[in-house]
């Protein structure tokens, strides 16, 4: 063995040692049992600032006078939506439109394979021009027959007879009529149109695709006439009533909008206990059917809630807290919020009613 490997054998002992003790170090360090005169204890949290703001900035809390607003999610959906499905079963052949189309009330939504109905109304039509010609024919022979037996010269058997086969040939034509008639409209079916103006919602099939009776083929909607409807607990039905205003929030907007009650649903969900109500809402261009938004109501009386302003609350990340003044000191205190109410938050804990804060504290330190 060389004196340079012996050399590297030896050091290797000290590496470890020197190692392990660096690690040790760091450990001790971490935990403050040295380099360190004292740890963080939880709590307040004193700040080096000595001098108090002015008195202008401090804001001495209690309680107050709040209403018990609550907010309840629901769907904007226009008062006419309809899903467009065939009334019999036919293969698609074509679909004009598409979601977010603008369309006129008779234009084609969809057409379906019409042959076989073609061919039976051909065949219907047929049928009712050969009934009308006997029919016209059994006539001719009536009004014969009938001059014939006025003369004496036909027996009324055969008077009878002839009568009667005219009655007959005019039922069948009447019949082959209304077949005929039933097999236009059957045909006319086939083709799917817009029952007044609106757009188009979604397209649930292709062409090729097998249509179905009741299976919708699209869904249609009038844009103008929006409504909110929202599910609504038990307890808060007895301060509602149809026609009062109320503000619905649009869904990830600040937005809100004055709406009225324009529907109230007569009976309650056996398995939620809630009640579906529907609000009138303005035309906004911001508005579209199938859009979540919340109806705010306040469903109890009002409570005593501490509120603070939002401008007083110190951000950590998820962490809230506020500077308090204490022994005319400031200290930091964390504190837990509730719901907002305009520009003023309630304060669940952290804070007591008679404490003074600072009112606008900004950034955190």
């Amino acid at each position: 063995m060389s004196n340079h490997s012996a050399s590297e054998n030896s050091r290797k002992p000290f590496i470890a040692a020197a190692a392990i003790g660096g690690l040790l170090l760091v450990i001790f360090i971490a935990l403050g049992i040295i380099g360190g005169e004292s740890k963080t204890e939880p709590g307040n949290t004193e700040l080096s600032q000595t001098t108090l703001p002015d008195a202008s900035r401090l804001l001495r809390v209690g309680k107050q006078l709040a209403g018990n607003d609550l907010a309840w999610q629901g769907t904007i959906r226009s008062r006419l939506a309809v899903k467009i499905a065939p009334k019999l079963n036919a293969r698609i052949v074509e679909i004009p439109v598409h979601p977010g189309s603008v369309v006129k009330k008779g234009q084609v939504l969809a057409k379906l394979d019409d042959r076989d109905l073609r061919a039976a109304f051909n065949a219907a039509n047929a049928a009712q021009m050969a009934a009308k010609a006997q029919a016209q024919q059994a006539s001719s022979e009536e009004q014969r027959i009938t001059g014939l037996y006025n003369q004496q010269a036909a027996t009324r058997q055969n008077y009878e007879a002839v009568l009667a086969q005219a009655q007959a040939a005019r039922a069948m034509a009447n019949q082959a009529a209304s077949n005929a008639q039933q097999s236009q409209v059957m045909l006319a079916e086939n083709v799917l149109t817009a029952p007044f103006d609106g757009v188009v919602g979604e397209r649930y099939q292709e062409p090729g695709d097998m249509g179905m009776v009741n299976q919708p083929i699209v869904s249609f909607y009038q844009p103008d006439d929006l409504r909110l409807e929202a599910a609504i607990a038990s307890q808060c039905l007895s301060q509602i009533k149809l026609g009062m205003e109320v503000t619905v929030k649009l869904d990830e907007s600040t937005e809100t909008l004055t709406g009225n009650i324009d529907e109230i649903a007569p009976d309650l969900d056996p398995q939620t206990h809630s009640r579906l109500l529907k609000v009138k809402l303005p035309k906004n261009s911001k508005l579209q059917h199938g859009q979540f938004a919340w109806l705010q109501l306040s469903c109890q009386a009002e409570q005593n809630t501490l509120l603070i302003p939002s401008s007083a609350i110190i951000h950590y990340g998820q962490l809230q807290a506020v500077k308090v003044i204490e022994n005319q000191q400031i200290q930091i205190r964390h504190i837990r919020t509730g719901k907002q109410i305009g520009d003023q938050l309630e304060v669940l804990s952290g804070l007591h009613d008679g404490e003074t804060i600072i009112r606008d504290t900004g950034v955190a330190p």
